[in-house]
């Protein structure tokens, strides 16, 4: 969320800000809404004081025996009009921070202008592109030949979106997090965590994730949410919290399951992996200073490629332009991993400097030297998407004869196999 006293303060760049994130200017409407706000402030603070002041003179003209009639009648109106006067400032202060939770987040000066992904730009790149000697085959090909793949399963289990994996397939989903878990937590100093899989709406809020993402989300009936992310709880870890500048930066990651319910993506990725209700991800998530977010938004970005590269599987980079970045962004990178049997990249990993969007909504802080206290900003990252990872290594590391060699970073976690056959 963003600061209105900023707003107020910077209009023109505030507006201009929305424009290229493709948005209307809001700077005007959210500006007078404030002063509504402030004025029925000043307004109640009034009401409240001449109440105060009312019962006092007229405690004392009763002692004195005085008429107090005049002012005892102006206390009765006033305790009349002052509920309604706190209501109307509740529903000014209610229309302000609801809109307010909408606006997304002010893109950082270095980010490419743009208004879909077709203007995101390429940063980098690793690694080469394998060749075959046969036509390569998509994901779903070669887990359901192996008979270690069902989305007809999952089906019949729980509907479309869901996929059951067995076997080796299993297996080796569970060796990637592992894998992936332990590169972050011996290598890079990320705190495993192990967090709850449902949260409250409020926490849910504080992460960004509502109001603009209620829609994607699945509640339960006693107003619980299935995480779509670890980045929720993790993020959380610190609402309400004042930190001190010697605990920082704070580094987290969870290897937890998503759930989404993909709404508006009818008709994309319907078949395989790519687009699920349930998935599983180690999320890597950053609590840090403003001096030092952008160093650490490159230190996460490191960790999380340094995964694909280790598998030896080749990838790039994209930032992300101002119209196709997240609500919480104010910069993004975007790994996308090379997937042979599609002959495209795809999305593996975002990381994420939200700055101090969301710390605002947790009230999140950290006092400096000085004694002072400003609000953290927070970073996020998939390290990797473990699904997305194991369609990345069976699409890029199969053979002609269905078979699938195992990376070798991944046979200490797979008994030492060096090939995944499948029941043929």
């Amino acid at each position: 969320m963003l600061d209105i006293k900023w707003i107020r303060e910077n209009p023109e760049a505030f507006d201009t800000a929305l424009k290229n994130r493709g948005k209307e200017a809001k700077a005007f409407f959210l500006i007078s809404l404030d002063e509504d706000r402030r004025a029925a402030i000043q307004s109640v603070q009034e009401m409240q004081t001449r109440r105060n002041l009312l019962a006092k003179q007229i405690g004392e003209i009763k002692r004195t025996g005085g008429d107090a009639d005049a002012l005892m009648e102006e206390a009765s109106l006033l305790r009349d009009k002052l509920p309604q006067a706190e209501e109307s400032l509740k529903a000014l202060e209610d229309q302000l921070t609801h809109t307010l939770a909408l606006i997304p987040n002010i893109p950082a000066t270095d980010v490419p202008l743009g208004t879909s992904e077709k203007d995101n730009v390429e940063v980098r790149t690793w690694g080469e592109k394998p060749s075959f000697s046969f036509t390569p085959q998509q994901h779903f090909d070669i887990g359901e030949a192996m008979r270690l793949m069902s989305f007809e399963e999952g089906a019949k289990i729980s509907g479309a979106r869901f996929v059951v994996l067995k076997g080796e397939l299993a297996r080796l989903e569970r060796a990637l997090a592992a894998f992936m878990l332990d590169t972050h937590t011996r290598e890079y100093g990320y705190v495993e965590v192990s967090p709850p899989y449902l949260v409250r709406t409020q926490a849910m809020y504080g992460a960004g994730q509502l109001p603009k993402f209620e829609e994607d989300a699945f509640v339960t009936t006693n107003d619980y949410w299935l995480i779509p992310t670890a980045e929720v709880p993790l993020t959380n870890l610190v609402a309400e919290e004042i930190l001190e500048n010697a605990q920082l930066p704070l580094r987290f990651v969870a290897h937890t399951p998503c759930f989404r319910s993909e709404a508006g993506s009818a008709g994309k990725d319907t078949r395989g992996m790519i687009r699920l209700h349930q998935f599983h991800k180690v999320e890597l998530v950053s609590v840090t200073t403003p001096s030092t977010s952008e160093a650490e938004h490159q230190r996460m970005l490191s960790a999380a490629q340094s995964i694909l590269e280790r598998l030896n599987i080749h990838y790039r980079i994209v930032v992300l332009c101002t119209g196709d970045m997240g609500l919480c962004s104010r910069k993004t990178y975007d790994i996308e991993v090379w997937l042979p049997g599609q002959n495209a990249y795809r999305e593996i990993s975002s990381c994420s400097n939200f700055g101090d969007y969301p710390a605002r909504r947790m009230n999140a802080r950290f006092r400096d030297e000085d004694k002072k206290i400003h609000l953290v900003h927070t970073l996020n990252g998939s390290g990797l998407a473990v699904g997305r990872t194991l369609v990345a290594v069976l699409e890029n590391y199969q053979q002609e004869d269905g078979s699938v060699v195992i990376p070798d970073v991944l046979r200490p976690y797979m008994g030492g196999e060096t090939l995944i056959k499948g029941q043929r």
